[in-house]
C-alpha cells in the first residue's frame, strides 16, 4: 500500500527532476509515511485516512484516525462513564450529536515533539461518540490533525478544520 502510495505521488512530480533526487524524495516519503502508520498503531487506530493526491500542484499535510479511546475511567460514575470524565484538555470544546451519538468535539493545538518525530506544531479536532446500542458503553474517537501551512492558526488550518468537521456531518452508524 505504501509502495503505491509513493509511487503515485512521485508521478506527480514535474518531468526533469533529476534521478538522485526522485530516489532521496522516495526514501524520506516512505520513511514518513511508515511513522504516520506507526503512530497510529500505537494509538490503537482502527482507520486512518491520508489525503494522497495533490491538490493544484500541493499536498495536504493533514490525517484523520478512528480509534477506541484506550481509557475510560468508570469507577464512581454509575452505570458508565459520562462526558466530563472522557473529555482530557483542549483549547475548546463543546459537546455535540452526531447520528444520534452524544459525544464531544475538542480542537486544539498540539506542540511540536521531537522525541516523536513530530517537527511541526499542529491543529487538532478530536471527536469523542458513544457508540450506540453498545453494553456496556463503548466510546469511539475520531481524531485530526494538520500542520497546514505551519502555522496551526492559520487561515489554511481553519480551512482544513472546516473540511474535517463537514466530513463528520456526514458520519453514520452501521450496524449488523
Amino acid at each position: 500500500m505504501i509502495k503505491r502510495i509513493v509511487d503515485g505521488s512521485l508521478d506527480e512530480l514535474p518531468a526533469g527532476v533529476p534521478r538522485d533526487d526522485l530516489i532521496k524524495a522516495r526514501l524520506e516519503l516512505v520513511k514518513r509515511l511508515k511513522r504516520v502508520a506507526r503512530q497510529a498503531r500505537e494509538a490503537h487506530a482502527m482507520d486512518l485516512y491520508l489525503p494522497v493526491e495533490r491538490i493544484d500542484g500541493m499536498a495536504l499535510a493533514a490525517s484523520f484516525i478512528v480509534s477506541e479511546p484506550l481509557a475510560v475511567p468508570t469507577a464512581g460514575l454509575g452505570s458508565g462513564p459520562n462526558l466530563r470524565s472522557l473529555r482530557p484538555q483542549a483549547s475548546h470544546s463543546d459537546e455535540v450529536m452526531i447520528d444520534g451519538a452524544v459525544g464531544f468535539r475538542m480542537d486544539g493545538v498540539g506542540e511540536a515533539d521531537p522525541n516523536r518525530e513530530v517537527d511541526f506544531p499542529s491543529r487538532r479536532v478530536e471527536y469523542i461518540l458513544q457508540i450506540p446500542n453498545s453494553i456496556p458503553e463503548k466510546w469511539v474517537a475520531i481524531s485530526f490533525s494538520t500542520i497546514a501551512d505551519g502555522q496551526p492558526d492559520s487561515e489554511m488550518a481553519d480551512i482544513l478544520v472546516d473540511l474535517f468537521d463537514a466530513v463528520m456531518t456526514t458520519f453514520r452508524w452501521s450496524h449488523p
